[in-house]
C-alpha cells in the first residue's frame, strides 16, 4: 500500500509540473490536459504492475475476459476522443478544393502566379482606397467604384455592418476569412471565436482599411483593449503576409472595415508600433 501511494504522488507530481509547464509556454487548455492525462495513464501502468498476478483462465472464461477487457479499452478511448476538438472533414476538403482550384483556374488573386498577383493588388488598392471613401460617405447602399485605367465601372454593393458583403472586392474579403479560418479566434455576426481575440463587429468604426491591413500582417501593431496576455503571448500568428498576396490582405480589410455595428463592445484597438 506504501509503494502504490508512493507511486501515485509521484504521478501527480509528474502529471501537475506537465500541466504547469503547459499553461507557462501558452499551450491551449486541451494540451494541459492532454499532458496531464498522458502522467496520469503512466502512473495507472505503474499501480497495476504491483496489482497481484491474476489466475490462469481458460476456455470460454478466458475469450469473454479478453473481449471484455477490448470492449471496455474501446469505449473508454471513444468517450475520450468525444471530449476533444472535432472538425468537419467536408469542410476542410471545400477549403483545400478552393486553395487548389484557384491555382488551376488562373484567379488573379492566386499567390502563385507572381506578376498577376502584383498587377492586381495596384488594381486593388485603387478600387480599395475609392470603395473606402463612399463607405464613408454613404454608409450603406450602392457604390461605383471607377476602373484603373478608364475602364467601365464596376458597381459594389456596400452593405450596412454586419450585412453580407457584396462585390469583387468583398466577396474575396470574406472568402479569405473564411480560408485563413479567423473565425477561430474571433466572434463575428454572432460566429465563431473562442476568446483568443476581440469580436469584431465594430472593427470598422475603430481601424481604417489601412491599419486593418498592418494589423493582418503585423500583429504586433496594434493591441485590444483587454486582450494585453494575448498579445504579449502573439496568439495572432505572424503569418497571414507570407501565406496571402496583398491583394488577398486588402480584400479582407476591406471586408472586415465595412462592420461598424456600435450595438457590439468591439475593444479599441490601441498602436503599439
Amino acid at each position: 500500500m506504501g509503494k502504490a501511494m508512493f507511486k501515485l504522488v509521484i504521478g501527480l507530481v509528474v502529471g501537475g509540473g506537465l500541466w504547469f509547464t503547459a499553461k507557462a509556454m501558452g499551450f491551449p487548455p486541451v494540451f494541459q490536459w492532454a499532458f496531464f492525462s498522458y502522467a496520469a495513464v503512466g502512473t495507472v501502468v505503474f499501480l497495476l504492475l504491483d496489482i497481484p498476478s491474476m489466475k490462469p483462465q481458460s476456455g470460454w472464461g478466458a475469450a469473454l475476459s479478453v473481449l471484455l477487457f477490448f470492449g471496455l479499452l474501446c469505449v473508454g478511448y471513444g468517450a475520450g476522443a468525444s471530449f476533444l476538438p472535432q472538425f468537419d472533414p467536408e469542410d476542410e476538403k471545400g477549403k483545400n478544393a478552393k486553395v487548389l482550384g484557384s491555382a488551376k483556374s488562373g484567379n488573379p488573386l492566386d499567390p502563385w502566379k507572381a506578376d498577376e498577383v502584383i498587377q492586381r493588388a495596384k488594381e486593388l488598392d485603387q478600387k480599395v482606397k475609392e470603395l473606402e471613401a463612399r463607405i464613408k460617405a454613404l454608409g450603406s447602399g450602392l457604390a461605383t467604384v471607377p476602373q484603373p485605367g478608364g475602364a467601365a465601372p464596376v458597381t459594389a454593393s456596400v452593405p450596412a455592418p454586419g450585412g453580407a458583403p457584396g462585390g469583387d472586392i468583398l466577396k474575396v474579403g470574406e472568402e479569405q476569412w473564411q480560408l485563413q479560418e479567423c473565425y477561430n479566434c474571433h466572434k463575428l455576426r454572432g460566429d465563431g471565436g473562442k476568446k483568443r481575440g476581440p469580436e469584431l463587429d465594430n472593427i470598422g468604426t475603430h481601424l481604417t482599411v489601412d491599419q486593418i491591413k498592418q494589423k493582418i500582417m503585423d500583429p504586433k501593431s496594434y493591441m485590444a483593449t483587454g486582450f494585453e496576455k494575448e498579445w504579449e503571448k502573439g496568439r495572432m500568428p505572424d503569418k497571414f503576409k507570407d501565406v496571402m498576396s496583398d491583394g488577398e490582405i486588402t480584400a479582407l480589410a476591406t471586408w472586415l472595415n465595412t462592420f461598424k455595428n456600435t450595438a457590439v463592445d468591439t475593444p479599441i484597438p490601441i498602436k503599439k508600433k
